[in-house]
């Protein structure tokens, strides 16, 4: 078990396999590091060094109960990514993870980044606001937060269901993915999990997305149900310099897992190019 221990005493737990250029994945929210597993043993046995965290508050990383924000996240990356003292990166982030990516390179700079991956990813921002208009009403992240309250046990494995598209007619549904959706969002911490959705959801991206000046790549699914395609994907890849949009039709937001081959194959394209 590899962990490093950050400024304010957090450990993060991490894994880091293979060798080559590096490649750092950022995971949603509740998930863990072990979401990117498809996609780390896909690039590690081409020839790539993976690594991937546990935000903290999530999986194997501490549970604080400050922090749990997106500036420390994305510290915490940057924490990490100089303890292994890694350069020419390709970040990945899924999700809250693409808020953390973004959030990194606006802060910390792109002297160690290469390219910046988003997948079905937060930014510019999730929250109905005056300036932006098609966003989700807060009753929608009100209703998140009293799930994690009140039974989060029972609303992971609720959640999990339109998380991976299972409730469309053509699903096929995988039992065993909304059970592993529910293990790892149960390691999480409660304060943690419970914070993180006014990070994922109010905190706004649209500054540091005209920093992401390195090559980007935006995936995101027409069928995505957690974070709606055209207040999120549609407008980043518009807003960062350098981005290049792909539309996943049919895709659900836990890609990742439901179309790993394609999403592997667009990974493996896009750091070689």
């Amino acid at each position: 078990m590899a962990y490093i221990t950050t400024k304010d005493g957090t450990q993060i737990y991490y894994k880091d396999w293979g060798t080559g250029q590096p490649i750092t994945f950022s995971h949603g929210w509740p998930l863990d590091a072990d979401a990117w597993d498809a996609q780390m043993l896909f690039l590690a046995e081409r020839g790539y060094r993976v690594i991937a965290h546990d935000r903290r508050g999530h999986g194997r990383s501490s549970q604080p109960w400050n922090g749990n924000e997106m500036d420390t996240y994305a510290d915490d990356l940057a924490e990490l990514i100089e303890a292994l003292d890694l350069t020419n990166i390709m970040m990945v982030g899924h999700s809250t993870g693409g808020g953390e990516v973004v959030r990194y390179i606006a802060r910390h700079g792109t002297k160690r980044v290469a390219k910046a991956v988003l997948v079905s990813a937060v930014p510019p921002i999730m929250l109905k606001t005056e300036a932006n208009p098609g966003g989700l009403p807060m009753s929608v992240f009100d209703g998140i937060r009293e799930g994690v309250q009140n039974n989060r046990s029972q609303f992971f494995k609720d959640l999990a269901v339109p998380f991976y598209g299972f409730n469309r007619p053509d699903a096929k549904v995988s039992q065993g993915t909304i059970d592993s959706f529910w293990q790892i969002g149960m390691l999480g911490s409660i304060k943690g999990l419970y914070d993180c959705v006014k990070a994922f959801s109010e905190t706004d991206f649209n500054e540091d997305l005209k920093k992401v000046t390195v090559p980007a790549l935006v995936l995101q699914g027409d069928a995505d149900q957690i974070v709606p395609l055209d207040d999120s994907g549609k407008l980043s890849s518009k807003i960062m310099p350098n981005a290049t949009l792909k539309i996943y039709e049919g895709a659900p937001h836990g890609m990742c897992t439901t179309h790993a081959d394609r999403v592997n194959a667009d990974l493996l394209e896009f750091i070689k190019s």
